[in-house]
């Protein structure tokens, strides 16, 4: 597939969409090592990814809605959450947790950081494209209160989760954009 191809079809695709069967190791390392090819400032590489699979996805889930419950006892909307958060993680063949580590050693600023660790998850999710794995990017706001089940420092944070299935991306029409025409301005 072609580059043009591959980034027009490109697409969130949920847990509830994927497919059974396994993603290979060696797959999941792929999709990593194209994400370490991200630009970076100053080569800071602010990128960190833990992978989930297995037990470990239980695991997650579990410490995910203990954040949920402690930080907001009297939702009414807890129960609906939890079984949320659950199926997410049982429907999906690997999560890879996304962080970031800032620099210590030359100063960036955070969005530039922030931005390479994007341009990171957006190499993954154009290898999965080209995989056929589907891919859904989540960044809950609970995830700044799981730190210590994360093992984070006080320089890193996690951005959020991609969930991994498998997905046929070929069975999904391009979805139309508003022309770019329309967000141009020639100055010449």
């Amino acid at each position: 597939m072609d580059i043009d191809s591959l980034i027009a079809s490109r697409r969130t695709v949920y847990p509830s969409q994927f497919l059974k069967g396994d993603i290979p190791d060696e797959s999941i390392l792929q999709l990593l090592e194209n994400a370490n090819m991200a630009p970076t400032h100053k080569m800071t590489q602010p990128w960190i990814f833990k992978v989930y699979k297995n037990l470990q996805k239980s695991v997650l889930a579990d410490r995910m809605v203990d954040a949920i419950k402690k930080n907001n006892p009297t939702d009414s909307r807890l129960d609906f959450k939890t079984k949320k958060i659950y199926d997410k993680c049982n429907m999906s063949n690997s999560i890879i947790g996304i962080f970031m580590k800032r620099s210590t050693t030359v100063s960036i600023p955070e969005w530039e950081e922030i931005a390479s660790v994007a341009m990171a998850v957006q190499n993954i999710w154009l290898t999965c494209a080209a995989k056929q794995i589907g891919c859904y990017w989540s960044s809950p706001k609970f995830t700044k209160h799981m730190d210590s089940f994360f093992d984070l420092s006080s320089d890193e944070r996690c951005l959020g989760f991609m969930y991994l299935g498998k997905f046929n991306h070929n069975s999904l029409p391009i979805k139309q954009r508003t022309s770019i025409k329309s967000k141009i301005e020639w100055l010449v």
